[in-house]
């Protein structure tokens, strides 16, 4: 979870639990992590010292597994599928597969670390094959998946028609009108992070119309913690905590209550995840 970068676990999930948290979703990232998150968060909740909201943490926790399109794992990806099902035969409370998929957003200094470079026509190759296994074992195990999709849209859109599943999350939305309809019409949910509030006003009209395209059936909020904390935060470690700052947001802009918005989200939640 988050305790790896000098955030207390047991305290943000306390807060989760004490504000009656529906449900909370562990996301992987490398095709091992599985095992060590679930062990990570049960330390967190373990550490909880009031019992009830233990228990809570312990009831709303589930979790997700996946492999990050890196260049590493690109190269390796028959191996890392490998083990990435290993892990997940041993897991628990696994409801999803991902985050994977296209990311084509160049910045060796960001967090991603990705250059231009890097992509040669076999690493470009095996990217979009990393993302269609990654799809073909959620179609075999019937679970959604959640697409990581950075500045690769027709990329990633040519994965997604070749496998032929469509359950599952655009996760961290980044792209325009046009291509949410895209998403939409094939099935897909959108899920939007704390970035929707970093719009400048020259394209909040844009911002405006993109959170109100997306049917109430379809709209999920994420945090895509320890990145991406809503304003007023900005640039600090994001946690779960501040994910009410996102929802205040987007709930003034399609015009309801937040506590509208979270009931939509609860129950596109237990229709996707059937949790």
């Amino acid at each position: 979870m988050v305790t790896d970068r000098g955030i207390n676990g047991s305290e943000v999930l306390s807060h989760m639990a004490a504000t009656n948290c529906f449900f909370g979703l562990d996301i992987g990232t490398r095709c091992d992590d599985l095992l060590y998150r679930q062990e990570t968060i049960e330390k967190a909740i373990s550490d909880i010292s009031d019992k009830n909201l233990a228990e809570k943490a312990k009831n709303f926790i589930y979790y997700s597994a996946g492999i990050w399109p890196d260049v590493e794992a690109i190269k390796d990806r028959h191996a890392q599928m490998k083990i990435l099902k290993d892990f997940i035969s041993k897991g628990k409370r696994i409801v999803a597969i991902g985050e994977g998929g296209i990311d084509h957003h160049w910045n060796p200094s960001g967090v991603d670390g990705h250059c231009e470079s890097d992509y040669n026509t076999e690493i470009y190759q095996g990217e979009h094959e990393l993302f269609e296994m990654q799809l073909e074992l959620a179609k075999e195990m019937d679970l959604p998946y959640i697409v990581h999709s950075r500045d690769g849209f027709q990329d990633t859109l040519d994965c997604i028609k070749n496998i032929g599943w469509n359950k599952g999350i655009i996760h961290c939305y980044s792209y325009g009108v046009q291509e949410a309809k895209t998403f939409l019409d094939l099935g897909w949910y959108i899920s939007f992070s704390g970035s929707v509030t970093y719009t400048k006003k020259a394209k909040m009209d844009e911002m405006h119309e993109l959170l109100n395209l997306v049917p109430k059936e379809r709209i999920l909020c994420e945090t895509d913690a320890p990145y991406l904390a809503p304003v007023p935060f900005r640039g600090q470690p994001n946690t779960p905590a501040l994910v009410d700052n996102t929802y205040r947001f987007i709930a003034e802009q399609r015009n309801i209550s937040v506590e509208e918005l979270c009931e939509t989200v609860d129950e596109n939640i237990r229709n996707l995840f059937k949790v």
